[in-house]
């Protein structure tokens, strides 16, 4: 997924649907499926119902909590009628408040058939009746090594954790099977340090990674720190052992380094790849290996030391290994920053890997820049690559390994592909956000 994503729910509340106020009121309703965010669907008085904890065929009591769209949302008290046998016990004490899982109790096997079936539907809206579907890939509990966090200081000291669902409040955080375990274990000094840093009411985020050489942390919101609070930060980041510890004043300025003792790094293609202040990675280790054997396998039975392109290449995720493979790579991508990365990274390992920035969302490679390509690798940002999927339509390229984070915006582009002449072969559905609605998939199309 480009970019990062963030487990949480945040930002204002929509303006409430005309009528009453009704938070607080309790409802009872029967669910008739699984609306795209995980939430179960149904109506109250013919007004919309988004249901967290709820599954399809069952009647629940909720407990209305906040206006959302033309509806409202609404949290499961109880499963009065029909508990639909792929139910299961959430085991995390947060769910149906947090925002950041939704399906914590529904059974890894309907939850696959939910994430394939996402897949396949958004394809069929598109005109692909049937598209051979690969086994999902799910990464494991316990598996995540990226993630965002709120923290807000109040009267009684900083909370610091993910933001209730749908609302501004964030829950304090103390334990969650998503993370990995340094993730976890770094909070409660976190939360300490912020109590000397935050002013009273003030609010930061926190993006906290897992590198090859430890935590890196960066503060996002938080006002350019004093000289004292530098002091501060550099001291908690030698307490903490953080590889490195960043800032930025908002989540669209460049991630500034306060503390680097150590350079986060990532393994990619054997080549420890270094990440920049507030660089992009995948959020597990195990999806990014099975979203990297979906693009090899698409790529089986292309000329060895043949040359591909990289395109919306990032830090290297696939550039790198397949250099490793022996392809010659041209990667490209927009930010400097994750190239240079990649350029460095390539070099050190005397791979063969040209870099060139360009933005494919502005300035898409055309078909007749593409000529020669024994093979193309796309993966574009969550909106797709409407413009780069129509010069790729164009080109003559026989085969492309597209990897998506949207199944909607991958069936908008495959159709352009479809229309060029391209086939898609099939897909594979990646699932590395456990618990929560999104999927990711590799696909490949072939002339």
């Amino acid at each position: 997924m480009r970019p990062g994503k963030s487990n949480r729910s945040s930002g204002p509340r929509r303006p409430a649907p005309k009528g009453k106020d009704r938070r607080g009121e309790r409802v009872r309703v029967t669910i008739d499926r699984l609306g795209v965010q995980g939430d179960g669907l149904a109506q109250v008085d013919g007004v919309p119902l988004f249901v967290l904890g709820a599954l399809p065929g069952e009647t629940v009591e909720a407990v209305l909590t906040a206006p959302r769209g033309d509806g409202w949302a609404a949290r499961t008290e109880t499963v009065v009628a029909d508990a639909n046998p792929d139910r299961i016990a959430p085991i995390c004490g947060l769910f149906g408040r947090c925002g950041g899982c939704s399906l914590h109790h529904l059974s890894d096997t309907a939850q696959t058939a939910l994430k394939t079936d996402r897949i396949r539907r958004a394809l069929q809206r598109q005109g692909f009746e049937s598209v051979p579907m690969r086994p999902l890939v799910m990464s494991p509990s316990a598996s995540r090594r990226r993630a965002s966090f709120a923290a807000r200081r109040t009267v009684k000291g900083v909370i610091l954790g993910f933001h209730e669902a749908a609302s501004a409040t964030i829950l304090p955080l103390e334990a969650c099977p998503l993370l990995r375990p340094a993730l976890v274990a770094a909070l409660p000094p976190l939360r300490d340090a912020l109590a000397d840093i935050l002013p009273a009411g003030g609010t930061v985020d926190l993006v906290m990674t897992e590198s090859g050489a430890g935590l890196d942390v960066a503060l996002i919101g938080l006002a350019a720190p004093t000289l004292p609070q530098r002091e501060t930060l550099a001291a908690l980041a030698d307490r903490l052992d953080l590889a490195r510890l960043a800032w930025a004043p908002d989540a669209t300025s460049p991630v500034e380094s306060l503390a680097e003792r150590r350079a986060p790094w990532l393994p990619l293609g054997g080549v420890r790849a270094i990440v920049p202040p507030g660089g992009f990675l995948q959020a597990t280790a195990e999806g990014e290996a099975a979203l990297l054997a979906g693009v090899r396998a698409a790529l089986a039975g292309v000329p060895a030391r043949a040359p591909i392109f990289d395109l919306f290449a990032g830090l290297g995720t696939f550039a790198l290994p397949l250099a490793a493979d022996g392809f010659r790579v041209t990667a490209v991508e927009g930010l400097a920053d994750p190239l240079t990365a990649l350029d460095r990274a390539a070099r050190q390992a005397m791979l063969s890997v040209t870099t060139q920035q360009r933005d494919l969302e502005r300035r898409p490679l055309l078909a007749a820049e593409l000529a020669g390509a024994a093979a193309i690798v796309i993966d574009p940002p969550r909106a797709g690559a409407k413009a780069q999927s129509q010069e790729l339509a164009a080109s003559t390229v026989p085969v492309i390994a597209a990897v998506s984070c949207n199944p909607d915006s991958f069936a908008r582009d495959a159709a352009l592909l479809a229309e060029g002449g391209y086939r898609l072969d099939w897909v594979q559905p990646v699932d590395q956000f456990r618990w929560s609605p999104h999927v990711e998939l590799v696909a490949r199309f072939s002339r």
